[in-house]
């Protein structure tokens, strides 16, 4: 019989390339890492690593089992919380990963709502930015994701094997110096602004920004890159140039300098929680996803 431990010491081990890197990763012993594997072997019947030196190679049935973990370790983990719950433990616990404005402003009110209405979950977080974070669900590593995504052609498809809980529509806005001679204005063209100095994300961060850019006929001139909001909010302020940040990263932040104005043509982001079809079921992972929509809806 397969055991999940092993599994997730398989795992360990094709992620980092040796016992001991696994072991590091685990919080065990390099030792107890090499057991288990040999009693993994042994249940599969087959060879799942081929040793050379100090790096470990999967086996073709090596490749396969990996291949299945994840799911399988998904799996186990929505039907130990959902036993959990049934059997009246009250007592859960959720993985979020979220990106970082959203860390800010939705999780903090959806947290504190689920803690006192379940003081027993037990909840962590590490920010991620999609499509990281989309893989950490998949991979097994948490149990819901907040994310975004853009209205470009196909992006409906990425998710199909996810449940996908809407939040909320969130609209880019420019930032300009308050002395700005576009400061005053109530909407600005981004054609406007093709010959300002732009600050902006790392270059998959600001592919949507240089996209809309082209379509209105030039290419923005990036002088600053940070994905550092606050970072983008001072350089802006210190009248170092301009930047489109979305309306709910500027909800944390001061503007200190810096004024926000609408941009056209108007771009959106879908804000969204993601989570797998199993965990969807389980008490814990259902109640993150319900206050992630009441703070959303506020």
């Amino acid at each position: 019989m397969i055991e999940a431990r092993h599994l997730r010491v398989l795992r360990a081990v094709a992620a980092t390339g040796s016992f001991s890197a696994a072991a590091r990763e685990l919080g065990c012993t390099q030792p107890a890492v090499s057991q288990q594997m040999k009693a993994l072997e042994s249940s599969a019947g087959t060879p799942l690593l081929i040793r050379t030196g100090r790096e470990m190679r999967l086996t073709q049935a090596g490749e396969a089992l990996v291949r299945h973990a994840s799911g399988i370790l998904a799996g186990l983990t929505a039907a130990e919380e959902e036993v959990a719950a049934i059997a009246g433990l009250r007592a859960g616990r959720v993985r979020l990963v979220s990106f970082p404005s959203g860390s800010s402003t939705l999780v903090p009110t959806a947290l504190a709502a689920l803690r006192a209405a379940h003081p027993g979950t037990r909840v962590s977080l590490v920010d991620a930015e999609p499509p990281r974070s989309v893989e950490m669900l998949r991979e097994g590593d948490c149990d819901v994701a907040l994310a975004f995504r853009y209205g470009t052609p196909g992006a409906e498809a990425e998710w199909d094997d996810l449940v996908v809980r809407p939040l909320l529509t969130d609209r880019l806005v420019g930032l300009v110096p308050e002395g700005h001679r576009l400061a005053a204005s109530d909407a600005v063209a981004i054609a406007d602004l093709a010959e300002e100095s732009w600050i902006a994300g790392c270059p998959r961060c600001r592919r949507q920004l240089v996209d809309v850019c082209e379509e209105a006929g030039f290419s923005p001139r990036i002088d600053f890159a940070t994905d550092d909001y606050p970072a983008v909010v001072g350089l802006v302020g210190a009248g170092l140039g301009v930047a489109v940040l979305p309306e709910l990263a500027l909800e944390s932040v001061l503007p200190k300098g810096a004024r926000a104005v609408a941009v056209e043509p108007a771009v959106h982001r879908e804000i969204v929680a993601l989570t797998l079809p199993d965990l969807a079921h389980v008490p814990a992972v259902a109640a993150t996803l319900t206050q992630l929509s009441r703070a959303a809806a506020r």
